[in-house]
């Protein structure tokens, strides 16, 4: 009764179509080929390509060719898939499909390794000091008083910098490496707006028409900076943020229609082992969501698939004003990300293996040139 009560609904070709369950999308390690997942219930993993052709057995639903990857999943969501992901999702509700009579293109989320959702970003803007609270951390509190003051009467504009992508993005269980002879290795947790749609001078009023979904990220930084001498410039972004697993992602996605309004519900944690670091709302943002998507895609062109994270808050590793000293990461410990409504991120932190046969033209290590902390 229940197949033959939810196939006209399915069917019907009308549009409004909706979910019977919310759900996730990731990428997933099945059989060791990397593929698109539909997440259920935090804990099952929906193999889409195999579900799609056990859905298209059924000549009532029509045949659509599934996603290669996640970018192709993006890309073509509001032009099909969308659908196709309810009706899957529906079918498997509504025909009770979830217990121990799972079909095998039904996995357990914990059997399965969970890759970076998006392999991999065309590329990642990073919001730079977009939250009151991240404004001179390492002032007093007199002088962070004063800084988050100017910064509310002068807003400006947002700022924005690439991040690296395939080499820095990793997933959720993926190791964070300290590179070798860095000892400043910092955390930033953010919140990962995934674009939808291309968008080239998008308004921040018609932003949220561009989004596709919502992600965990982090923004691990080196702070150790590069040596004297040379180049006159001593701030170096690509030290800072440039690193080979500098830029953890995942576990998922949750698509905008069932995560709401970020800028209402955004609550972003993150610990250090069982230290709580970090703790925002998004009332502590200075440039909204929106506004840095008006203001990425007035320089460059976004596609579907890339990444705009929001910035982070107070309690980062280079600041005093939480812990009252700096505090850096240590090869053993672990990293805990939380989004509400997201997800979570687990992240070991190791240690690089010492480099061999260079020349010196390496980034040195922090203490060759700087006091020790």
């Amino acid at each position: 009764m229940v197949l033959a009560l939810a196939i006209p609904v399915l069917c019907s070709g009308q549009d409004g179509l909706e979910s019977a369950e919310p759900f996730k999308l990731g990428t997933f390690e099945i059989v060791g080929v990397a593929l698109v997942g539909i997440v259920l219930r935090d804990s099952l993993v929906v193999d889409l390509h195999a579900a799609n052709l056990a859905l298209e057995r059924d000549p009532a639903y029509p045949k659509i060719p599934p996603p290669a990857d996640m970018l192709e999943l993006i890309e073509r969501y509001e032009y099909g898939l969308k659908r196709r992901a309810y009706e899957i999702v529906n079918h498997l509700v509504g025909s009770d499909l979830l217990g121990s009579n799972r079909p095998d293109y039904v996995y357990d989320l914990d059997a399965l390794r969970t890759l970076p959702p998006i392999m991999y970003p065309g590329k990642i803007l990073n919001a730079a000091v977009n939250f009151y609270s991240h404004v001179n951390e390492s002032g007093t509190e007199e002088e962070r008083a004063e800084a988050r003051r100017q910064r509310r009467e002068n807003r400006g504009v947002p700022y924005l910098f690439l991040k690296a992508s395939k080499g820095a993005v990793i997933g959720n269980g993926d190791p964070i490496v300290i590179p070798y002879g860095r000892d400043r290795t910092d955390w930033e947790v953010e919140l990962g707006t995934v674009i939808g749609r291309t968008a080239k001078y998008v308004s921040a009023t018609d932003a949220q028409d561009y989004v596709f979904g919502y992600v965990v990220t982090l923004d691990i930084s080196d702070r150790g900076g590069r040596p004297p001498g040379g180049n006159p410039l001593r701030s170096d972004w690509f030290v800072g943020k440039g690193h080979d697993t500098f830029a953890p992602m995942g576990p998922w996605i949750v698509p905008k229609e069932f995560y709401g309004d970020p800028m209402v519900k955004l609550r972003q944690t993150l610990s250090v082992g069982d230290t709580k670091m970090q703790e925002a709302t998004a009332g502590d943002m200075i440039h909204s969501l929106w506004e840095l998507i008006e203001y990425g895609s007035s320089i460059i062109t976004l596609f579907p698939g890339d990444v705009i994270n929001n910035g982070t808050s107070g309690g980062t590793g280079m600041g005093t004003a939480v812990r009252g000293a700096q505090r850096f990461l240590q090869p053993g410990e672990e990293i805990v990300a939380t989004i509400d409504g997201i997800g979570t991120l687990r992240m070991p932190v190791v240690a690089e293996e010492p480099p061999s046969g260079l020349t010196g033209a390496q980034l040195p290590p922090v203490k060759s040139y700087r006091d020790p902390l």
